[in-house]
């Protein structure tokens, strides 16, 4: 009696841990967040803030979230080319960041989470002028491997990071706004 029972328990562990794998394996091969807000300012008054990374750092949404984080810079601290390093608690983890692109519709960037978790992102910042306001358009896409995929099936990317964007788009409008 206790053989079946531990037999049954088993196979129900087996088949759990099967389903787990399945659905990961079910999961797409990529992701993509994406959030935008309209900001009353011109391109020109946005850009800075989008290509110098001291000021990115002054609002993007996880710079508070840990105050004693340590920060490096490029020199220069912008421009293609420039990146930052950051490296703090549990919250923000260690990574880096590097411009890889500017031009008057976009800024782009490459992302290396190194802590908590090793990922790659890549990050772009559409600026769509319309008049004295603009459409700053915040995407993040990446290959999704098998780690990620398995989180996948219990966290929704979207849902994650969607919310900070938010948060950091309305952080943004008051950076550029500002004085």
């Amino acid at each position: 009696m206790k053989k079946k029972i531990a037999l049954g328990i088993l196979g129900a562990l087996v088949l759990a841990v099967a389903g787990l794998l399945i659905a990961a394996a079910m999961q797409p091969d990529s992701f993509r967040v994406e959030r935008s807000r309209e900001i009353p300012a011109t391109a020109e008054q946005i850009r800075p803030q989008l290509t110098d990374l001291r000021e990115w750092n002054e609002w993007n949404p996880w710079s508070d979230l840990d105050p004693n984080q340590t920060v490096t810079y490029s020199d220069p601290p912008s421009g293609e080319g420039a990146w930052y390093r950051w490296e703090g608690n549990d919250d923000v983890g260690k990574g880096r960041m590097e411009i890889t692109s500017v031009s008057d519709g976009r800024v782009a960037y490459h992302l290396e989470f190194i802590e908590p978790f090793a990922s790659e992102s890549e990050v772009e910042m559409q600026l769509e002028p319309q008049g004295e306001r603009t459409r700053v358009v915040w995407i993040m896409s990446g290959d999704n491997d098998f780690v990620s995929k398995l989180f996948g099936v219990f966290m929704d990317m979207d849902e994650m990071i969607g919310n900070d964007f938010e948060r950091g788009l309305e952080r943004l409008e008051a950076a550029a706004t500002a004085g």
